[in-house]
This record gives structure tokens, sequence and C-alpha cells, in this order.
């Protein structure tokens, strides 16, 4: 009989801090930055974020969103023997942020470590579950998107502060005898390195380079919307499916313009796609299953639907997944 493995629980997690545009316009001011609610609106669909308070990091966050997916699927810390954090944005340089996640639950002794694809990193971690599980290697998987995002921006570049802010989300994926994740695609193109990175790192005690994120916003557009409906697309074919299969789009929140760009090319109807990017911004590896979650939890999404999960990010990384939840 053949293996699968299917979300059996979804949660999420956001810090406190809650800055509207408004909020953020002003300090904006502070520092000399002009910028304004009807630029970021118009530009990104962007009108709040969440950011961490210092002393706060990414197992923090992880560790609130996994605790609510736990729960939803009706799991302890001791049912988990597999945890994969996908994180740009690390407690430390190491041991990774899975390992830390992973005492802090109290999940100790499974095997745990993160996957570094920024903005994909939540569909590449699911993939890798996934298939971990298939060939009996775990049986219940703790998969989490987790970022501090706010940590690496720069403040006095308006084009790409505003579009970033801090969360996490969770799913707990178990071995089924019924399909859940029925095809993913993955890729990356490493020749795109510098349309999006933070160009720095630790060196003898001090950071040499820059440590703050940079990105040519219009490379990144023009890549992402094309790289999303290819891999979409290579998906469905794996899983010998078409787009009017797809009862729900559950894109990375990076802009709600490459949002819509991908569902005309799918021919479908922004009815279908989960959007939660007005109220967090971009979160990086933290924006699928942040929305995943809202989406379960306010009905929006029903058990036994099927979704394509899809990100493009730093890399340029890109994947989709489809399942059945």
């Amino acid at each position: 009989m053949k293996r699968y493995s299917r979300i059996t629980g979804t949660g999420s997690f956001l810090p406190p801090r809650r800055l509207t545009n408004a909020d953020l316009v002003t300090e904006l001011a502070g520092r000399g930055v002009e910028t304004s609610d009807d630029w970021i609106v118009e530009r990104t669909g962007i009108r709040a974020r969440h950011f961490a308070s210092d002393g706060v990091f990414s197992s923090d966050l992880g560790l609130e969103a996994a605790k609510n997916a736990l729960a939803a699927a009706g799991r302890s810390a001791k049912d988990i023997d597999l945890i994969i954090v996908a994180t740009s944005t690390p407690d430390m340089v190491f041991p990774s942020t899975a390992c830390i996640l992973q005492n802090k639950l109290g999940a100790n002794g499974c095997a745990a470590f993160d996957v570094q694809a920024v903005c994909s990193g939540f569909v590449y971690a699911l993939a890798v579950a996934d298939s971990m599980i298939q060939t009996g290697a775990a049986n219940c998987a703790l998969v989490v998107g987790a970022e501090v995002f706010s940590r690496i921006l720069d403040f006095n570049d308006r084009t790409t502060c505003v579009l970033f802010g801090d969360g996490a989300g969770a799913v707990v994926l178990e071995a089924s005898k019924t399909p859940g994740i029925l095809a993913s695609d993955l890729h990356a193109d490493g020749k795109h390195v510098g349309i999006l990175c933070v160009p720095g790192h630790v060196s003898g005690g001090s950071i040499s380079g820059d440590p703050l994120l940079k990105m040519d916003g219009q490379a990144v557009f023009k890549l992402a919307v094309g790289l999303l409906e290819s891999a979409a697309r290579a998906t469905l074919a794996k899983a010998h499916l078409t787009e009017a299969d797809i009862d729900w789009l559950v894109p990375h929140q990076a802009n709600i313009r490459i949002m819509q760009s991908t569902a005309r090319k799918l021919k479908m109807s922004m009815d279908k796609v989960v959007v939660t990017v007005e109220h967090h911004g971009n979160t990086s590896a933290a924006s699928i299953p942040l929305a995943l979650d809202t989406a379960v939890r306010s009905g929006q999404v029903k058990v036994g639907e099927t979704l394509m999960l899809e990100g493009v990010g730093g890399g340029f990384t890109w994947g989709a997944l489809l399942l059945i939840l």
C-alpha cells in the first residue's frame, strides 16, 4: 500500500506589535525618508505588518505557531519525530533554529534541521518532509516557517523596508493511507543571487559586508510571475490534474500584483486566492503557512479541498506544491 503524507493541523503566530502604514510613515519621517500609505498600498497591497520585540527570535515565534498546530492536530511534542524550520533569519549562525525550537518545545531526540530557501523555504521544507514520510524515515513531522525580517531591513530604503514583517506558521504533517500531498516542483537559479540578498556575514567577530536586505524589485517581479506559473503547471502535470482542479491558490504573500498576475495566468479568480498580505506584509518563509492557517481557521479553506502552495525567493528559488487538505 502506498504511503502518503497529510496535513493534520495548522498553526500561526504574529508578534503583538502591529504597525500600520501610517505608523511606519511616521517612523520613517523621523529618519528623513518620505513615503505614504497610498504609495505603499498601490504598489504592494500592504496596509500593516507585525514586528517582533527586542529579544524575541524566530524560534520564539515558531514555538507559538507549533503549539497551535499541534493542538489543532491533537498531537503533543512527544509525537513529533521530525522538525524542519524554514527561515532566513535564524536565531544564531549555528546551531539550527530547528534544534533551538525542538528544545523549547520539549521534543528532544528527533531529527531537526533548517531549510534556507528564503521566501520559497516553506514549500521546500514541506516537500522534504513529504519525501521523508513517504520513505518511512518519519511518521509525524512538524514543518515551520518563522522569520524576524525586521532585523535585516534598511529603514533608509523605502522600496524595501515597507514590504516585510515578522511572524510564523506551522503544520503537522503525518503519514496517511489516503492522499494528502500530491506533487511538488522545486527549482533554483544561482545566477540571480544579486537581485534579492543580504550580502553580509560574520567574520573575525564583526560583520563583513552589508547585513541589510537588498532587492531589485522590478527584476524580482518580472521573474516571479513566469516562474510561479511554470512551477504550478509542472506540479499539476505530475499529479495529472489541471488548473480547474485547484480549489484554492495559497501563494507567498509578497505583493498583491504578483498574486493577481499569477492567478490570471492560471485562469483563477482572485476569489479563489488566499490573500493576507494586506495584514501581514511579506513574512518570507512564514507567509504561506501563516496564510494557510488564517484561511483554515476562518473557514475559508476546508478539509478535502485541493490547494496549490507556491513561492519565489532569493537564491533565486521557486517552487509549488499541490495537496488535498
